[in-house]
């Protein structure tokens, strides 16, 4: 049986020098979910929904709600695009539910 023997090969100058470089991702782009006014959806309504789908405490949802009440639109949280549509999605589907006409709205910030 015969070994095959190894011998390193001379360097021909054609090195390749590797270079580490950090990968810089983007965060993802965020929404801020909004609710807009209207003259029909009781408040009470519009604070349990805040409550609810936002997971703020009772005296910040009525923060939120009297915002939306005097200035015409309150901005209930920061989300991600799907989040946020969700969150869209779910307040639209509740206040239908309950007969209520109140519109919520996402943008891009």
């Amino acid at each position: 049986m015969v070994a095959a023997s190894h011998s390193p090969h001379p360097d021909d100058g054609g090195s390749v020098v590797v270079e580490r470089q950090t990968l810089r991702v983007k965060p993802p782009a965020m929404y801020q979910v909004v609710l807009l006014n209207d003259n029909f959806t009781p408040m009470e309504f519009v604070v349990a929904v805040i409550q609810h789908f936002f997971n703020k405490d009772r005296e910040t949802a009525t923060q939120i709600m009297l915002k939306v009440h005097q200035e015409g639109r309150g901005v209930c949280g920061v989300y991600t695009r799907d989040i946020a549509a969700t969150k869209v999605e779910q307040v639209i589907g509740a206040a239908r539910q309950a007969g209520h006409p109140l519109q919520c709205v996402m943008e891009a910030i």
